[in-house]
């Protein structure tokens, strides 16, 4: 009966393209990775990777076992943090993702906290640009924690955090930095740095543009938030960051928008959320989010 370490195995083995570096990384002998995967492929009945010039690469077969092998090694690990929870001690991964350029701030300090309170608990984040890789990331049960903007069709388990402002940066000198708000319709023909075109900020973007009856002329596109900042301050165009993203020392740049725009944010939790999921939750609940000035605060 195949095992959950066959499992990591072979998931060692398709990340690393080879046995030799899948051993290194799992401090175990080479011959044992082999005589595992051998193993599991005899059971299965079927070839899970294939040799190539450039080392080892998953089959069809391969890729649609590893996609649910990658699931029941993430179950597993979540089953172990939770049973070994208890009072004051929280131990194994937390695997969390956050779409770029949303709760820049207020993110690492909700898991600062909660590393002070679980000293032993291992947090694993990345940043995930595309709207659609996030989403079905979340729909496989992949990540324990998703941090990202709400969408018409939004994700199960999602959870109201708050709003992020969404502001403008301007170039030093640039003629609409006199004004303390700068109004969308000022920004007419004037040229844009922009994200990568399926990531969700570049279509908050477009759609903030569209619904004031802009069309942008794109100067550049860049695929992180700190370097749209620093590339409009420069004076390649302007920009459109949520304003918790903006690095220090741009501060001088930044103005609001008239009309005021704002991004609703949401949390998704796993469906068997544990202990560490709903610490982080509801430490990023008393993080303090923009209100818009329309708006009161949920109850």
């Amino acid at each position: 009966m195949s095992s959950l370490r066959q499992f990591e195995y072979a998931l060692a083995v398709a990340e690393e393209g080879s046995v030799t570096a899948a051993a290194e990384r799992l401090h175990v002998a080479q011959p044992s990775v082999s005589q595992q995967i051998r193993g599991l492929e005899r059971e299965l009945g079927v070839q899970l990777f294939a040799r190539t010039p450039t080392g080892l690469v998953p089959t069809v077969v391969g890729r649609a076992f590893l996609r649910e092998a990658e699931i029941a090694v993430s179950a597993s690990r979540r089953a172990r943090a939770t049973a070994r929870a208890g009072a004051d001690e929280l131990v194994g991964e937390l695997v969390v993702a956050v779409q770029m350029g949303f709760g820049t701030q207020q993110l690492p300090r909700a898991l600062s906290a909660l590393r002070r309170r679980f000293p032993r608990l291992e947090v694993t984040v990345f940043e995930e640009p595309s709207a659609a890789e996030l989403e079905r990331l979340c729909r496989r049960g992949v990540l324990d924690f998703a941090l990202m903007p709400a969408c018409e069709r939004g994700p199960a388990g999602a959870h109201h955090l708050g709003d992020e402002e969404l502001v403008v940066v301007l170039g030093a000198g640039q003629r609409q930095a006199a004004a303390d708000r700068v109004a969308l319709r000022d920004l007419e023909g004037e040229p844009w740095v922009r994200f990568d075109r399926d990531s969700a900020l570049d279509g908050v973007l477009l759609n903030v543009l569209r619904d004031n009856g802009l069309t942008p002329a794109t100067a550049a596109r860049v695929s992180q938030t700190a370097t749209a900042v620093r590339w409009a301050a420069q004076g390649l165009g302007v920009t459109l960051v949520p304003a918790s993203a903006v690095p220090d020392g741009h501060e001088h740049l930044v103005r609001p928008v008239s009309p005021a725009v704002s991004q609703p944010v949401i949390a998704v939790v796993r469906q068997d959320a544990g202990p560490a999921e709903t610490a982080l939750l509801e430490l990023l609940r008393e993080e303090e989010w923009f209100v818009p000035a329309s708006s009161s605060p949920a109850s």
